[in-house]
């Protein structure tokens, strides 16, 4: 969390919640192709490791504000797992937790898709794709 995150109220932007939900999915899955390398591998090469032409795209965000997350200045907690996977695109659930209390603050999801960039079309996952998501997937 950084200081200037906190919104008038004094706790974390809705807007910034979903900025942290992004830099944990690159944190778990890697930057997009393109994007530099990682710093630190990704627990999963996913979004870096598509054909060229091909983007990770989120198709929508749900998110649900369980309590405030106020400002700390230490790292929230974020928790990830893959969600359902279907044929051309899957979810990634977030539990965002204070770090100081581990209260459950924010429980959110993210449905990807894999896009051709030159059509605009959906692309199937591979069976390569599905197995590496397959560690963290709920069960």
């Amino acid at each position: 969390m950084r200081w200037g995150d906190m919104d008038a109220y004094g706790h974390i932007n809705n807007v910034q919640i979903v900025r942290m939900l992004e830099e944990a999915r690159i944190a778990a899955f890697g930057p997009p192709r393109g994007a530099g390398l990682p710093g630190v591998e990704p627990h999963v090469s996913l979004f870096n490791d598509v054909a060229e032409g091909t983007m990770a795209l989120v198709v929508d965000h749900r998110i649900r504000y369980v309590r405030t997350l106020e400002y700390r200045n230490v790292p929230a907690v974020v928790q990830l797992w893959i969600g359902t996977v279907k044929g051309a695109s899957f979810d990634i659930h977030y539990l965002v937790q204070d770090p100081v209390t581990r209260e459950d603050c924010v429980k959110a999801a993210s449905h990807l898709a894999f896009v051709d960039e030159a059509t605009g079309r959906v692309l199937r996952l591979t069976p390569e794709q599905k197995e590496r998501l397959e560690p963290f997937t709920e069960h």
